[in-house]
């Protein structure tokens, strides 16, 4: 990839001029493009074709959805002149994880307030999964609990921290829950552009009936729905949400194209399901093997919290309605967050391949005075 870590005027794509306000930069931070390939996930409908776009291949430690996000957001930052860089999210958040390396990558400092259980509020969160990251790459962790948040909510409690740095004498910027946000969103509507390019230089002549991607915090599908309407595409978008209801996410989606002046009801650019299950962070032993049963066929290896889940819904879906699926080419952007599943090994142990010690007779010969048995 060409000008990594470098920061460059942004120039929207031409159908997308309109909207405002239009990033003035954005600082290159992602590998991209990333690839499309066909996903031949077994149990599709009569002559469905099933494509992925790889959005975990972004950078291992950067990998999914949050950079494209983040690209904007922390060229934004820098123009402000920020030293520190605030944000907020669950305990195993791929988001806080992604903003802490590329913060690094930027000599930012990096202040995380992540949200845990009233139990473990009180203890060392440990090094599991992406905490590991963030740990090493020397993010400031401040721990909340669950109940805390939810009485005080994220924009009160990083003002409060942004509050506390300033009167050290930091210049902190906050950066919103998941990214997401009119600037982050232009994240997504730069893919709909790299996915149109894409296309266009296949010979086959491929087209996108559907799009299909997890929703966590409203961004990314933003994102990628309004740059899927206004843009060559024209493909139908279903969100699955994996932390709130749908009504919840059709509100936060208004509310970003509405800060973006897009002119668009949300619910006639978007079909948004609901892919909770037992709800955020919480995977059920038939989503685990779901995920497990795609890795072993596919070699695609899904994270539980976000793209699992949307997948996971989207065969449900499938199996209910068949008829409404047939015939169709799906994309499925895949949004990252392998290192999740490392918080998962308790209940993913049972499901995974057995193993043995190997049984070597004998009579195989050994090289002399190497492993010789008495």
């Amino acid at each position: 990839m060409a000008n990594f870590l470098t920061k460059q005027p942004y120039s929207p794509p031409s159908w997308a001029t309109h909207l405002s306000p239009i990033p003035s930069h954005t600082f290159s931070l992602a590998h991209l493009p990333t690839p499309i390939h066909r996903w031949n996930l077994p149990g599709l409908p009569d002559g469905t074709e099933l494509w992925i776009k790889r959005d975990d291949f972004t950078g291992m430690e950067l990998s999914g959805n949050k950079v494209r996000k983040l690209e904007f957001i922390l060229a934004d930052a820098i123009d402000q002149q920020a030293d520190t860089i605030i944000t907020i999210g669950g305990v195993q958040s791929n988001h806080c994880r992604a903003t802490a390396v590329a913060s690094n990558y930027l000599n930012l400092d990096t202040h995380l307030i992540l949200r845990t259980t009233k139990l473990l509020v009180e203890e060392d969160p440990g090094l599991v999964g992406n905490l590991l990251v963030e740990r090493f790459v020397g993010a400031n962790v401040h721990l909340i609990s669950k109940e805390e948040f939810s009485s005080i909510g994220s924009e009160a409690l990083t003002n409060t921290l942004k509050e506390k740095l300033e009167k050290e004498g930091r210049k902190p910027y906050v950066v919103p829950r998941g990214g997401s946000n009119a600037l982050g969103t232009w994240g997504y509507i730069e893919a709909a552009r790299e996915i149109e390019e894409q296309l266009k230089t296949r010979t086959d002549g491929l087209q996108f009936d559907d799009i299909v991607v997890a929703c966590g915090s409203g961004g990314t599908i933003a994102g990628i729905s309004l740059g899927s309407w206004l843009g060559t595409l024209k493909a139908k978008v279903h969100a699955f949400s994996v932390s709130n209801d749908p009504e919840y996410f059709y509100d936060v989606f208004q509310g970003i194209l509405d800060g973006l002046q897009a002119g668009v009801n949300c619910r006639d650019i978007v079909n948004i399901h609901n892919g909770q299950g037992k709800g955020y962070a919480v995977s059920t032993p038939e989503e685990l093997k779901f995920v497990k049963d795609v890795a072993c066929a596919t070699g695609v290896i899904l994270d539980p919290l976000y793209s699992g889940k949307a997948a996971y819904g989207l065969i449900n879906e499938m199996t209910k309605d068949p008829k409404n699926w047939e015939g169709k080419k799906i994309l499925f952007i895949h949004t990252g967050g392998l290192l999740g599943l490392y918080d998962k090994v308790d209940q993913m142990g049972s499901l995974v391949g057995s193993w043995c010690r190997m049984d070597v007779q004998e009579s195989v010969p050994r090289k002399d005075g190497v492993g010789k048995m008495f």
